[in-house]
C-alpha cells in the first residue's frame, strides 16, 4: 500500500513504470493493479498515466503472455530464473547448476512466447539477467524481438557492440534455428558458426 501510494504520488510529476514481479497469472497481475488503482484514488489520481508491466520470471507466465499482452502496458523477462524454474536447477546448487543454461532452446521458446505475444499487441519486451550482458547472446535475444537489454554497467560496452554488428534478418534466421536446437551448447556452437 505505502509503496503503491509513493509511486503514485511520483507519477503524478514524472514519467513512471511499475513493474509487478513474480506474476505466474492474469488473476495476479488484475489484482496487482487493482492495488495500485485503490492507492491512486484517495489523493484524486490516474494511474492512467503510468506504464504497467510485468516480470516474466516463471514458465506460466511466459506461456500465458497472450493473456497478458492486452493488459500490460509492457514485459521485462528476468532470465535468471526464467531459466531456473524452467530447467528445475537451481543456480546456487553445485549438483544441478550446470544445468541452468539460459541459451537453453526450452528457455529461448518461452522468451519467443512473449515477443510473439507482445509484437501481436504492439508492446514492448525487455530482457534482464546475465543473459542480457552476454554479448554472445545477444545475437539470438535481438532475433527473437526483445528491444530492451538491461545488464551491469561493465557489460554495456561488449553487448553494444554486439548489438551494432547484428544484421535484422540474419538475427532472426539464427533465432529460429536456435529454437530448433536441443541444448545450450548447441545454440552456442551455432552462434560461434554464424558470428
Amino acid at each position: 500500500g505505502a509503496q503503491l501510494r509513493a509511486v503514485v504520488r511520483v507519477a503524478a510529476e514524472w514519467p513512471v513504470k511499475v513493474m509487478f514481479p513474480m506474476v505466474a497469472t492474469v488473476d495476479e497481475f488484475e489484482r496487482a493493479a487493482e492495488l495500485l488503482t485503490e492507492a491512486a484514488s484517495p489523493a484524486g489520481l490516474s494511474t492512467d498515466e503510468l506504464d504497467v508491466g510485468i516480470m516474466i520470471e516463471v514458465p506460466a507466465a511466459a506461456l500465458s503472455a497472450p493473456s497478458f499482452a492486452p493488459i500490460v502496458d509492457f514485459f521485462s523477462i528476468g532470465t535468471n530464473d526464467l531459466t531456473q524454474y524452467t530447467l528445475a536447477a537451481d543456480r546456487g546448487n553445485q549438483g544441478v547448476a550446470a544445468l541452468a543454461d539460459p541459451l537453453h532452446p526450452a528457455v529461448l521458446r518461452l522468451i519467443a512466447e512473449v515477443t510473439a505475444a507482445a509484437d501481436a499487441e504492439g508492446k514492448w519486451v525487455g530482457i534482464c539477467g546475465e543473459l542480457a550482458g552476454d554479448p554472445l547472446a545477444t545475437p539470438v535475444l535481438v532475433g527473437l524481438g526483445i528491444t530492451e537489454l538491461s545488464m551491469s554497467a561493465p557489460a554495456i560496452p561488449a553487448v553494444k557492440e554486439s548489438v551494432r554488428a547484428i544484421d535484422a534478418g540474419a538475427a532472426r534466421d539464427l533465432a529460429t534455428r536456435a529454437l530448433s536446437l536441443s541444448s545450450g551448447s548447441e545454440v552456442r556452437a551455432l552462434i560461434g558458426q554464424v558470428i
